[in-house]
């Protein structure tokens, strides 16, 4: 890991956004807007609407017939968001693009930031930083974003992916990524068999290539929470959440990523183990704070999967322990609930050290 100071680069770089849609024509003016209205690059736009039934595609053509630097690809049929992704990806023509959904905001500047550490360190085909979320319009604030001091990280990829393996985690949201369009040439599509971790798959298969760029301190890009696009909030989709993990890490087991990687099945070790410690911690976790067994069990079942020897570690025992004595109808101890704010603790400590340096 290498830090520095940005510098800006003596040309302005050309960037496309791709923009799949599927029935949220109304947020398409203020995605367009936020990528159009960045400063020192060229931008484009391919938004790709998916046949959506909401008149999207009206919405799309009227943008485009009044700018040349929009094009619209309009799907007869459904296709599903991994064909939409694929579909405009392929269609790039600039040095560097990004991909970004229809109902999230580039942020300002952020374009710029990303580019200039790409055409500095030319090794670097990957670049995230900081997503923020957001409900309901954008802010007016948000102009003053890009006067935050910014620095750059410039992680060698099997570094970072070393990092992403051991604590079995995705640490990129996905809107704030900005990558050189030779190195997204070289990844390849998205893989259309994980439609839940297609992102974290990607961003294995760009690491065991390129090294891999965060900018530190303002906000690369916007994330709209609504109703439809929900966090995993709940324990019940957080499992669903470590199941579609660990079949993107799996990728590290294919040939296409085992000869770059000579460590590979290491790093695979790596995070089966990193998403079983994480299965057993939210199986603690949830029984400490007074949740019902039968969640717990269910982690222990996604612990199991991704490591075998899961239950009889020295977590999975205690997960087994609170699992017989919550079935008996036992409240949580003292030591219990103590346990569980000094996680709660902790988790917010990771938080902020992702936020300042992209790993947590």
């Amino acid at each position: 890991m290498r830090v520095s100071w940005p510098r800006e680069a003596k040309d302005f770089a050309t960037v496309t956004a791709v923009i799949p849609c599927y029935n949220y024509g109304k947020y398409l003016p203020q995605v367009v807007h936020s990528v159009l209205m960045q400063k020192r690059v060229e931008a484009k736009i391919i938004i790709v609407d998916d046949a959506s039934p909401d008149g999207s595609v009206k919405i799309a053509n009227a943008l485009a017939e009044g700018d040349p630097r929009i094009n619209v690809v309009a799907h007869e049929k459904n296709m599903g968001h991994i064909a939409s992704y694929n579909d405009g990806l392929a269609r790039v023509e600039t040095e560097f693009v990004t991909l970004v959904s229809a109902d999230d905001i580039v942020a300002p500047g952020a374009l710029s930031r990303a580019t200039d550490l790409m055409m500095t360190h030319p090794r670097v085909g990957l670049v995230y930083g900081l997503p923020s979320e957001f409900r309901g319009e954008p802010k007016a604030t948000w102009d003053a974003d890009g006067a935050h001091r910014s620095s750059w990280i410039i992680w060698p990829g099997k570094e970072w992916l070393w990092w992403a393996c051991l604590r079995g985690r995705n640490f990129i949201f996905s809107p704030e990524v900005v990558m050189r369009t030779t190195a997204m040439r070289q990844v390849g599509a998205y893989n259309k068999e994980l439609p839940h971790s297609a992102d974290l798959e990607y961003w294995i298969r760009a690491a065991a290539r390129w090294d891999i760029g965060r900018i530190n301190g303002p906000s690369q890009a916007y994330y709209r929470v609504h109703d439809s696009n929900m966090h995993v909030t709940t324990y019940n989709t957080l499992q669903l959440d470590l199941e579609h993990r660990l079949a993107a890490f799996l990728v590290l087991a294919t040939p296409e990523v085992e000869h770059r990687l000579p460590n590979g099945a290491h790093l695979l070790e790596l995070a089966r183990r990193g998403i079983c410690r994480e299965a057993l911690l939210l199986a603690e976790r949830n029984l400490d704070s007074g949740g019902p067994a039968q969640a717990s069990l269910e982690f222990l079942t996604v612990a199991t999967a991704a490591h075998p020897v899961a239950a009889s570690t020295l977590r999975g025992r205690s997960v087994r322990s609170r699992i017989r004595r919550a079935q008996t109808g036992a409240a949580p101890t003292g030591f219990q609930s103590f346990t569980e704010s000094y996680r709660h603790q902790l988790n917010r400590a990771r938080w902020v050290a992702w936020r300042k340096v992209g790993i947590s």
